[in-house]
């Protein structure tokens, strides 16, 4: 076993991500998305939407987690998505039509390091297996930017693979990987509940799993009450 080194670069430009991600929307379901929903829906019952909550999705992909959000969130609530694909945003935007869900559901296509959002919006905010497809420098933006939108003491939910004090070697392979495909495989192992707290969160929840050898972490932080 291998010490756990620093948290890797994202290399891949925005538009290299955009075009890529478009390309990949109508088959993400088969290649990815089966795999990941275990992991979704464990991030989903860990940040306990609630009815009447108006919810934000950073990255919500072919839209696996907006049904069950807006199920939660009922008549009276509100499911809020940002996406920086199209492509995504078209397939997640029939899913949710199919669904009859679509009145509580808006989708945009926009970037997580600007949200589009006023203030004080949102009761929580979710994110899954997008947080670490940012580089390094760009993770704490995007955590400001939950905060700035979150209500005191709305939520941060996150998905994310995991870094941890010992990489085996399915991890060592995938790093491996992330440095010679940079944008096919642009996620790779964070530190999630630390920047979350580094941003002011309080850190109410890790759950550590464990996905085809690589480890995930779901963790839920708290925006304190007053600023």
């Amino acid at each position: 076993m291998h010490e756990k080194n620093s948290i890797l670069p994202v290399t891949r430009s925005t538009a290299e991500a955009r075009h890529y991600y478009d390309r990949l929307s109508r088959y993400y379901d088969l290649l990815a998305g089966i795999a990941e929903k275990k992991y979704k829906l464990a991030g989903l019952e860990a940040l306990q939407a609630q009815p009447g909550e108006a919810v934000l999705e950073i990255g919500f992909g072919t839209g696996q987690c907006l049904i069950p959000l807006a199920q939660a969130v009922g008549e009276n609530g509100r499911v809020e998505g940002i996406d920086l694909s199209d492509g995504m945003r078209q397939v997640a935007e029939r899913k949710v039509n199919q669904a009859g869900v679509e009145e509580r559901v808006q989708l945009r296509v926009g970037d997580a390091r600007e949200l589009p959002y006023d203030a004080g919006q949102f009761d929580a905010v979710f994110t899954s297996f997008t947080l670490e497809s940012f580089d390094t420098s760009e993770i704490p933006v995007v955590v400001r930017e939950c905060r700035r939108v979150l209500k005191p003491e709305g939520r941060l939910g996150v998905v994310s693979m995991a870094q941890r004090e010992r990489t085996n070697l399915i991890t060592r392979l995938y790093e491996w990987a992330h440095r010679q495909f940079p944008v096919a495989i642009d996620c790779r192992p964070i530190d999630a509940a630390a920047a979350l707290r580094e941003q002011g969160f309080a850190v109410e929840m890790v759950r550590a799993l464990s996905l085809f050898g690589l480890p995930v972490d779901v963790v839920v932080g708290r925006k304190p009450q007053a600023e």
